[in-house]
């Protein structure tokens, strides 16, 4: 299976979708519009989709059929603070298929940054100091989420301000930059987050709505502009 850290490494930009929903049917329309690797939730609401993701038992036999349907790279937000960051549950990821996790850093607790089987990837927001970000190398990961949109500010149009904090991030961070689409992100952005050094976009609910219809039209719009890119 090609996980997270070679997709990064073998594409210039990579095209994700963060599915609203832990959803076999949502995660295959995204895979045949083009997506190259899928993430989920699970122990964490989540602001964007407005829904709230249950624990592993819940969504066990349905993360084993997304799995199923391609061998790009899976990733999972665990948790949604450290206290709801179980070692047990953790534990059980890489066995079902998983490659990577995302977690805020603020969310991130210390077992996890032991061996897990997974690629380690954290995300900053707009409270972050990014003065620390050139450190994470140090501990092993293998990319950095740029999620620092306000939350009152989801869902507006990308600008040029924007584009100067992500390139911040982008020089501090000396590892990869994951965007996620906190902007209501169109194809046309794909070019300047390249040249930004963005090396993959992260689709949202904020972009590809929560139906297949919506998924698929999202999707195979960013691939082809991806593909125009690269």
């Amino acid at each position: 299976m090609a996980g997270l850290q070679n997709s990064l490494q073998a594409r210039k930009l990579t095209l994700v979708v963060s599915l609203p929903a832990n959803d076999a049917k949502l995660a295959r329309a995204a895979l045949e519009e083009g997506a190259d690797g899928l993430k989920v939730h699970m122990n964490v609401g989540h602001r964007a989709s407005g829904n709230r993701f249950g624990s592993l038992d819940e969504y066990e036999n349905t993360f084993r059929e997304i799995r199923s349907l391609f061998e790009g790279p899976l990733g999972i937000v665990p948790a949604g603070g450290a206290e709801e960051a179980k070692p047990e549950e953790i534990g059980r990821l890489s066995p079902l298929g998983f490659d990577f996790y995302s977690i805020y850093a603020h969310h991130l607790p210390s077992f996890m940054l032991h061996e897990t089987g997974l690629d380690r990837t954290f995300a900053v927001n707009e409270f972050s100091d990014l003065a620390l970000l050139s450190s994470a190398s140090r501990y092993g990961f293998t990319a950095v989420e740029a999620s620092i949109v306000p939350g009152d500010e989801y869902g507006t149009p990308l600008t040029f301000a924007d584009v100067l904090k992500y390139r911040s991030v982008v020089e501090r961070a000396g590892i990869p930059v994951l965007l996620p689409s906190q902007r209501k992100l169109v194809p046309d952005d794909v070019r300047v987050l390249g040249d930004t050094g963005i090396k993959a976009i992260m689709l949202g609910a904020i972009v590809v709505g929560k139906t297949e219809e919506t998924m698929r039209r999202a999707v195979a719009d960013f691939r082809a502009a991806i593909d125009r890119w690269n």
